[in-house]
């Protein structure tokens, strides 16, 4: 009885693991979940690899690349190209400061743009007039992003152009915000979010931030879209890192993929950066890269050492090799004492009180000898705290190691 009950519960948990995608296309195949979807197509791969080699058509023959490194979505280290952020600008008018402005002599740029904001309202008043400390002029900068239509708002920072103070609590006077074409593609105004302030007295002024640069959330209207070839039947996948190996992975892990729903392959790598996608008949686009973007791919990196000597920062990546080395790092301290003496001039003579100097230098060297080497991260840091060294000594001895060819790693000096 109790063999019957769990085959049955097995026959129910088996029923319910196939998935459907909503509204498929003629070539749509059943799949199971990403587990047992991620073994099916390597054990498809390694047998069509076995019966055909490299036909030099969409896809080819799985590599042959031994797996590591971490495991990522192909979201997260990819980008399709042309579907990018657009760069806004603009130049405006805060207005409504409570005596933090521009001072319009020091800032004539100021008192020329609010003469010609209030001409164009219809108001002309004489030169020289206008002396308040309620207006600022700023720059407007804003990402236009992908896709933004008519009517959607986006983020726009406000910063100031000239001597003002604080932007708190002013108005941005409508601005237009024009792309690198010179086109507007949307208009900015609204109220400025500042979260600087400066507050000062008679004898101290005391400030907190930056209160000369501010946001303002869906500040800005676009007014135009931008234009672009998403859609069409051949896409490209950027990596945000290039890298030949796992560029073949993402290409092998999408055919693997695409033979199951698709019934043909997809992608082809071009060079360590970009892959091409073939769109498949009767899917669109947005469906397509929707249904690969959640693809696991096991990643490859490049041995690097990142070091900045102003801050003292030491970044290691996980596959930086050391071979065998000794090292002898030391370091030198110099104490200088200074301890003056007064003298005084006998009684009833014609001298003077003066000073004289005395000076001790104190000089002390010590020096350590370690065996170095790693084959794995945890050693090379094991090694490089037992010599107990600063950030700073590890930076001199990773370059001496590096000038002595025992680094097998990209040294990188910030």
């Amino acid at each position: 009885m109790m063999r019957l009950t769990a085959a049955l519960l097995v026959g129910i948990l088996a029923g319910t693991v196939v998935v459907k995608a909503a509204e498929p296309s003629p070539n749509a195949k059943l799949y199971g979940t990403p587990g047992e979807a991620k073994a099916a197509w390597r054990k498809a791969e390694a047998q069509a690899a076995l019966q055909r080699g490299d036909d030099g058509h969409w896809g080819g023959a799985a590599s042959p690349l031994g797996e590591g490194g971490a495991i990522a979505r192909l979201k997260d280290i990819a980008n399709i190209q042309g579907v990018r952020e657009n760069q806004l600008v603009g130049y405006g008018l805060v207005i409504g400061l409570n005596g933090t402005g521009d001072s319009l002599r020091s800032a004539p740029f100021t008192e020329q743009s609010l003469r010609a904001m209030l001409d164009n309202l219809g108001i002309s008043p004489p030169p020289g007039a206008s002396r308040v400390k309620n207006v600022a002029a700023v720059i407007i900068t804003a990402n236009l992003p992908p896709f933004a239509g008519r009517g959607s708002r986006i983020d726009v920072t406000v910063s100031s152009l000239g001597d003002a103070t604080s932007l708190a609590g002013g108005t941005l006077v409508m601005t237009p915000l024009a792309a690198a074409d010179g086109q507007t593609y949307a208009v900015a105004q609204g109220n400025m979010v500042v979260s600087g302030f400066v507050a000062s007295g008679q004898a101290e002024t005391l400030t907190q931030g930056v209160p000369t640069s501010g946001r303002i959330p869906n500040g800005a209207l676009v007014e135009k879209e931008v234009t672009g070839n998403f859609g069409q039947d051949e896409l490209v996948v950027e990596l945000r890192e290039p890298d030949f190996t796992t560029a073949v992975r993402i290409t092998d892990t999408i055919n693997a993929f695409a033979k199951r729903r698709y019934n043909q392959p997809v992608a082809k790598e071009r060079d360590s950066k970009t892959i091409r996608l073939r769109r498949p008949k009767n899917i669109s686009a947005t469906r397509f890269l929707a249904e690969i973007e959640g693809l696991p791919v096991v990643t490859d990196e490049v041995a690097r050492v990142v070091v900045d000597e102003r801050t003292g920062t030491v970044v290691i990546g996980e596959k930086v090799r050391i071979s065998r080395v000794a090292i002898s790092h030391g370091s030198l301290s110099v104490r200088v004492t200074e301890t003056p003496t007064i003298v005084q001039p006998e009684p009833f003579s014609d001298g003077v009180t003066a000073v004289e100097p005395n000076t001790a230098i104190d000089a002390t060297q010590t020096s350590k000898l370690g065996i170095l080497g790693g084959t794995d991260l945890e050693s090379l840091v094991k090694g490089l705290n037992q010599i107990g060294v600063k950030p700073q000594g590890i930076i001199a001895i990773l370059q001496g190691i590096k000038t002595a060819g025992a680094l097998h790693a990209e040294l990188v000096v910030q």
